[in-house]
């Protein structure tokens, strides 16, 4: 049941969850040199890591990406699997090569193609960033909780990842309106419900408990061009995305459950996040998706999507209910960017490779980092254990049965981000950034 406001203990004092996902990120693109944390392997200050580079005939090394615009790779389950090169984790320079070149070839006109670029020989898919790039987030992470072993929940790319975000699996259903006939899908994207159609996907979604158990939910879309790309390639030209329009990062208006619970009204642009922020309305579980501008998904700049989630992390800590919010910020996948941690295999979807993840609440641990085993699932799993008394989407229980063949958030080995918090101590103080720290 739905914690009342103002009741609980541990876990009951945050009665308001907020999931801000980007895009397209490893952690040792963001945080490979953090000091504490599970990064780039080092040697006398230099990478010892050195993957294979067809075009110059010899290995090369992780190196500091000082731009603000990056290429990244290719990030589809196949790209991940050559990235992983059956745990080497050396593949990353040859996808990039190959995946720029197909993005490219298929449409010439998109960004980020059109001439040579200063990494046409060395990629920047194994670049990484640091503090002099992205001082905010390095600043959330020293004073909050940084995850080093945050996994993507599958192993491919983003619309298997918002779906995996909000449902614990990502599914293609031979049937639409049949639950049943679902089966796990890591592919190309599947198409979206036309007006007054069956939506395609019919299993089990979160909203589906959140409805029932009368806790409120809603999924902030900001209007504007669409992220990513409708398959898996690294450019693409710019498609809209509005906020009732389903496409791979709005995925909540092509599940069936949304539509007989008649909470499509909840989907809802991202104004309406800031404005609940500051009138203390926010509901018990948000999700906030960037547009392509904000998302930091190549060769969208990193600065514009720092400066998004500050303003989101800022909002919060300025509403009158700070005392009592959790937010989870994490990246959809890799993007292709190198990572030297081989993910584990968890269940039929993956995991997929290391993400940067962050807990930023005023009851989050003081510049801890966080060791555990972790996914994007296990934010599904601390909804259920906050609102929903650990009920989790299961179709043994949760009376709605589907097909789906495992309980993400059961996943063994998964970590509990309870680890992450001191529910003992004060609340701690708003820490308000600048978005554009330097900037006049």
């Amino acid at each position: 049941m739905q914690v009342p406001p103002g009741g609980g203990e541990g876990i009951h004092l945050i009665r308001h969850v907020i999931v801000v996902m980007q895009e397209n990120r490893s952690f040792d693109n963001y945080f490979g040199t953090f000091p504490g944390a599970d990064g780039i392997p080092m040697k006398d200050g230099v990478p010892v890591p050195c993957l294979p580079d067809p075009r110059v005939g010899h290995c090369v090394r992780p190196f500091h990406d000082t731009s603000l615009i990056d290429d990244g790779g290719p990030h589809s389950n196949t790209a991940a699997q050559a990235d992983v090169d059956g745990g080497r984790m050396d593949g990353f320079v040859r996808s990039a090569f190959q995946g720029r070149t197909a993005s490219c070839r298929r449409s010439p006109d998109s960004p980020g193609c059109g001439g040579s670029t200063r990494h046409d020989l060395i990629p920047d898919s194994i670049g990484y960033h640091t503090a002099d790039e992205i001082p905010n987030y390095w600043a959330y992470a020293r004073s909050f909780v940084l995850q080093d072993h945050m996994f993507e929940g599958v192993r491919s790319w983003s619309e298997p990842a918002h779906l995996d975000m909000v449902s614990g699996w990502s599914a293609k259903c031979d049937v639409p309106g049949d639950p049943m006939s679902c089966h796990t899908y890591l592919g190309p994207p599947q198409r979206h419900a036309r007006a007054g159609t069956t939506p395609p996907f019919s299993w089990t979604d979160l909203t589906y408990l959140l409805h029932r158990a009368h806790v409120s939910w809603r999924y902030f879309v900001a209007p504007g061009s669409q992220p990513d790309c409708d398959d898996d390639s690294m450019f693409c030209p710019f498609k809209p995305q509005k906020v009732h329009t389903p496409d791979i990062w709005n995925p909540l208006p092509r599940f069936e459950t949304v539509h007989q619970d008649r909470q499509v009204r909840d989907v809802q642009a991202s104004r309406n996040y800031f404005r609940d922020a500051r009138a203390g309305s926010l509901p018990a579980v948000s999700w906030i998706v960037p547009n392509w501008r904000n998302s930091e998904h190549p060769p969208a700049s990193i600065a514009d999507g720092q400066a998004w989630v500050t303003g989101i992390v800022n909002a919060a800590m300025r509403g009158p209910e700070w005392d009592s919010t959790a937010i989870f910020l994490s990246w959809d996948d890799w993007g292709g960017f190198y990572d030297h941690v081989r993910p584990p295999d968890a269940n039929p979807q993956g995991f997929g490779l290391r993400v940067p993840g962050l807990v930023i609440s005023p009851y989050a641990r003081r510049g801890f980092i966080d060791h555990q085993e972790l996914s994007t699932d296990s934010y599904l799993r601390f909804i259920e254990d906050d609102f929903l008394a650990g009920q989790r989407i299961d179709p043994s229980n949760d009376g709605r049965p589907d097909s789906r063949p495992f309980v993400a958030e059961d996943t063994p080995g998964l970590g509990n981000l309870l680890a992450d918090f001191n529910f003992r101590q004060s609340p701690r103080s708003p820490m308000l950034l600048a978005p554009r720290p330097g900037a006049p």
